[in-house]
């Protein structure tokens, strides 16, 4: 065994009674403020010396908190682990009562858990499986529970929550308004100015509206506005019965009786079926005001000749189909969004998990829909 001088401190000084029985006499109280230092030396001095029997003496330690009991811990289980014996002396009464409120004697583990194994490509792939299994089954209960949910609401439209409902349409619509409208016109202005430049070569800039206002009201203006909603609204319904599921105020909602999916998921998809066709119409008239902008001041356009233009080029057909199509948006992304919140388990990185999935999961389908709608009109046509 090495010289056990060099490891005094201003801490604790170290003797030998016998060769196989070291003393650890303790000068401080082992509490918050020294505790950290205390363990820290006394685990550096163990690994080195290996002791093959440690005593505590604390006849000097004159305070001892929870902060103490654990130096005490970790000190046991250290020579536990070793196969070394481990004892002390000299405890004051009050010490001795602080270490039986936290069951000294009998606590089991005090040190960090061993970390876990992981498995090979095969368990891994198995575990994966079970999981989307899970999540699969998961997704088309919640979709029945909430289809179940929106029948039971149109035959007793009572059971509706109608505040709410209008709280969620001026959350997801009225408030969503401003950034929409600014990227809207934005994306009119710079799809009017790169048009013109191709098409200036042949003298065509009054086409540039028929190209704005097509190419907004059947697809960009339904799938931009989606988008920026299932940003702003998607990730807040996930974030919003995330953070109550955490908190047990959804299975508090089942002890009172009340059904959750009526009670949350609901309202908001209704909220949210009216105000983004709404939203896809403002996003389309800011649209074609940038593209206005643009054939006023850049290609000596007339407003009139511009507005007639886009009139002649548009259809109600057209204004309908992006309508229908904001519709279905609204829907997966309300469904997509309340199924996140519904799914989340865990503490507070949980729900920041859930809002993420409900965002990239919401625009996935919102583009796979949207070219499962192209392909339709397609061959609709």
């Amino acid at each position: 065994m090495q010289p056990t001088g060099k490891f005094d401190s201003e801490f604790f000084s170290i003797s030998s009674k016998q060769p196989d029985e070291t003393m650890v006499r303790l000068h401080k109280s082992l509490n918050i403020d020294n505790a950290a230092h205390i363990l820290k030396q006394l685990l550096r001095f163990i690994d080195a010396s290996s002791p093959l029997s440690l005593t505590l003496d604390l006849s000097e330690v004159s305070q001892l908190d929870e902060y103490g009991a654990l130096v005490l811990f970790e000190i046991k289980h250290k020579m536990e682990n070793k196969s070394r014996l481990f004892k002390m002396i000299n405890m004051s009464e009050r010490s001795g009562r602080i270490l039986a409120l936290v069951h000294f004697d009998t606590h089991v583990k005090c040190s960090q858990t061993s970390k876990k194994k992981s498995g090979g490509l095969l368990v891994r792939l198995g575990e994966d499986s079970i999981a989307q299994a899970y999540n699969l089954r998961f997704m088309i209960s919640f979709i029945g529970s909430l289809v179940l949910s929106l029948v039971h609401v149109l035959a007793h439209p009572r059971a509706l929550r109608i505040n709410d409902t209008i709280v969620h349409m001026a959350k997801t619509g009225v408030n969503a308004l401003p950034i929409v409208a600014l990227i809207s016109f934005l994306l009119g202005l710079i799809m009017a100015f790169m048009s013109s430049l191709q098409l200036a070569q042949f003298g065509a800039n009054v086409y540039v509206a028929s190209l704005v206002a097509m190419a907004m009201v059947s697809e960009l203006g339904p799938i931009m506005t989606a988008i920026v909603v299932a940003g702003r609204s998607g990730s807040a319904f996930a974030a919003e019965i995330g953070t109550m599921r955490i908190s047990e105020e959804i299975d508090a909602l089942f002890t009172m009786g009340f059904n959750p999916t009526v009670f949350l998921a609901v309202p908001r998809m209704l909220a949210l079926v009216v105000t983004l066709p709404l939203l896809t119409v403002f996003s389309n008239l800011f649209a074609i005001a940038g593209g206005l902008t643009i054939g006023v001041l850049m290609l000596d356009l007339t407003p009139g000749s511009y507005m007639a233009q886009t009139i002649d080029t548009l259809t109600v057909f057209e204004v309908v189909w992006g309508i229908m199509k904001s519709m279905i948006f609204a829907v997966l992304i309300a469904w997509v969004g309340c199924l996140r919140g519904f799914q989340a388990r865990g503490g507070a990185a949980a729900v920041g998990n859930a809002a993420t999935s409900a965002v990239v999961t919401s625009i996935f389908l919102i583009i796979l829909f949207d070219s499962i709608f192209a392909v339709i009109r397609s061959y609709w046509g």
